[in-house]
């Protein structure tokens, strides 16, 4: 079995494949309400858990079995 793609969370076909409607994607434009918006899938790069370094301190990103994200020190 091939390991989930970084971008589609599936193996296969890319996201830059894809085209997608700007008014239904809010990554492609987000506004001057959201800042900077990053996909979890580019983010996490197929895993469920990454650590993430903040000003000397480690914390743990991680998804759950409910598909939430969870932040813990």
């Amino acid at each position: 079995m091939s390991k989930p793609d970084a971008e589609t969370g599936s193996a296969g076909a890319s996201l830059r494949d894809v085209s997608v409607d700007p008014g239904l994607d809010p990554c492609l434009d987000p506004g001057p309400d959201f800042g900077v918006v990053i996909r979890t899938a580019a983010l996490m790069k197929g895993h469920r858990e990454v650590t993430i370094l903040h000003a000397g301190e480690r914390y743990r990103l991680r998804i759950t079995a409910n598909d939430k994200l969870i932040l813990t020190k």
